[in-house]
């Protein structure tokens, strides 16, 4: 979830397999590493949703059990990816990056493609890890204003944070930063904080703890929208300037 760094044509010439070397930054592979990270950030939220199902019936104690579970894997997954792709691993992040100038259309366009369809495949793989139905439409609604409200709320605060550190220069903290921002978001939102259009869209293919049903998705999408909207101001309010990282 920092800025995708965009290679030179001098840098795609450094060979990346040396310990020290540049990584050779193409849009194939952080393409590909959005998808898999998005699929693992599904198999997290999804896998560990069900698990807490069947671990316990209380519902206080399978949101923290979920909410650990996600908070933990954001950490390893923005580790894993950030260095290839920038670990955006979500829509609103990509396009706050966009209307900032740090990426171009196509390639802002091709990675929200490329989270969508990974975020998808990783619910259906966290489903088949259970021995569940690969696709359950789920029928978990998930509506009302103070849902809505609090996908607001949550979009603005992620996305806040993740520009703070890295126009603030301590891009190396955002892993551990959004990781205990999610943890947090988890309890303090009445909506358990998606804010992520890509994970709100594969969630509907698990009938579980982790689900919401398809006909609440699209206010959850335009309130995540409403806070991208938001949250775009307030970074250029609050950090005009980039600093060097």
């Amino acid at each position: 979830m920092t800025d995708a760094v965009e290679p030179t044509d001098a840098e795609l010439a450094v060979l990346p397999e040396t310990g020290t070397g540049t990584l050779r930054l193409d849009l194939a592979r952080r393409l590909t590493a959005e998808a898999l990270g998005s699929a693992l950030l599904l198999v997290a939220v999804v896998g560990s949703g069900i698990m807490a199902s069947d671990l316990s019936t209380d519902p206080g104690l399978q949101l923290l059990e979920n909410a650990i579970a996600t908070g933990g894997a954001l950490v390893g997954l923005i580790l894993m990816f950030g260095a290839v792709s920038g670990a955006h691993l979500n829509p609103a992040v990509t396009l706050v990056d966009r209307l900032l100038g740090s990426t171009t259309s196509r390639d802002a366009g091709l990675y929200a493609v490329a989270q969508v369809v990974g975020a998808c495949a990783g619910s259906v793989l966290a489903n088949l890890m259970f021995d569940l139905p690969a696709i359950e439409r789920s029928t978990h609604v998930r509506s009302g204003g103070n849902l809505w409200l609090s996908e607001v709320v949550a979009t603005v605060g992620l996305l806040l944070l993740i520009q703070g550190c890295v126009r603030s220069g301590r891009a190396n903290v955002v892993p551990f930063a959004v990781g205990a921002w999610i943890t947090g978001a988890y309890w303090f939102t009445s909506s358990t904080s998606f804010a992520n259009p890509a994970v709100t869209i594969a969630r509907t293919l698990s009938d579980t703890f982790a689900g919401i049903a398809p006909s609440s998705v699209p206010m959850f999408l335009a309130m995540q929208l409403v806070g991208t909207a938001i949250a775009f101001g307030l970074v250029l309010f609050l950090y005009p300037r980039k600093e060097p990282t």
